[in-house]
């Protein structure tokens, strides 16, 4: 049988894992730890390292590592077992967790979950206006106002736009009626008849409670669903009631609760 290789890719590399998350994503919401969007999201960063185990050749997972957390989407059919085996190298003391790859003798995180929620297509009517380079800076501000500790710039902005990801990006910025930017969403497309994703959203602290963020969300679904998705994905964790009433109000249902695995302490 065939051996599982892991290669670790730079982010102009990037273009093989991201064709294969685009091929496992489907219709309705997707059910591994990564859509092509968070990719994208993370090759904001130059250093960004993202991983595709093959086997026998063939794509069989993807992933990288979001601090402790150990994301990874595998191909149907793949053996989880062989990619735990290889991904356990990269899981030294302090990387305790995975999202979409069981690890024999860890369990479910019992302190945190994630709501996955999706939307539908629709007709939708907003005030949210398209990004591009003359918004990037107005874009940039929402994030690190809504965002408290954010190290998000223009230059971030520009890598994540210029990656093999940077087609993918759809994105929606609102102004208050001052003109100020208030919110921000940026949507992924995975393909025609796939689910797209919402990653990240936020609004302004100064302009909360006024609507803004549900009109960025419904500008980034709209687009999305422009291009083809078949629906839009968005996870919040359970505990945070603000992002999920804000995605209920925009016409989001809970489709499932999800935990990451943890290590055994």
């Amino acid at each position: 049988m065939a051996s599982i290789e892991r290669h670790c890719l730079a982010p102009a590399d990037t273009g093989p894992a991201l064709r294969a998350l685009g091929e496992w994503t489907p219709a309705d919401t997707p059910g591994g730890g990564l859509h092509p969007g968070d990719v994208g999201w993370y090759l904001r960063y130059d250093e960004a390292a993202v991983f595709l185990w093959t086997d026998g050749g063939a794509p069989a997972a993807v992933g990288f590592l979001d601090g402790p957390v150990l994301r990874v989407t595998t191909a149907p059919g793949a053996r989880l077992d062989a990619l735990a085996a290889d991904a356990e190298e990269l899981l030294t003391p302090g990387n305790d967790w995975t999202d979409g790859l069981p690890v024999p003798g860890w369990g479910r995180e019992q302190e945190e979950s994630w709501l996955v929620m999706s939307w539908s297509p629709r007709p939708v009517s907003c005030s949210a206006e398209p990004v591009g380079e003359a918004e990037a800076a107005c874009r940039v501000r929402v994030h690190r106002s809504a965002f408290q500790g954010s190290t998000f710039t223009v230059g971030h902005w520009r890598a994540m736009k210029r990656s093999p990801a940077g087609g993918l990006a759809v994105e929606a910025l609102v102004r208050a009626p001052d003109g100020e930017p208030a919110a921000a969403a940026t949507g992924w497309f995975a393909g025609v008849g796939r689910c797209g994703l919402l990653e990240p959203v936020g609004t302004g602290q100064d302009h909360r409670g006024r609507g803004y963020g549900r009109e960025a969300v419904l500008g980034a679904c709209a687009a999305l669903a422009d291009r083809g998705a078949s629906a839009v994905a968005v996870a919040a964790p359970s505990g945070n009631d603000a992002a999920v009433a804000l995605y209920r109000s925009a016409g989001f249902t809970v489709v499932r609760e999800t935990r990451d695995w943890v290590r055994a302490r």
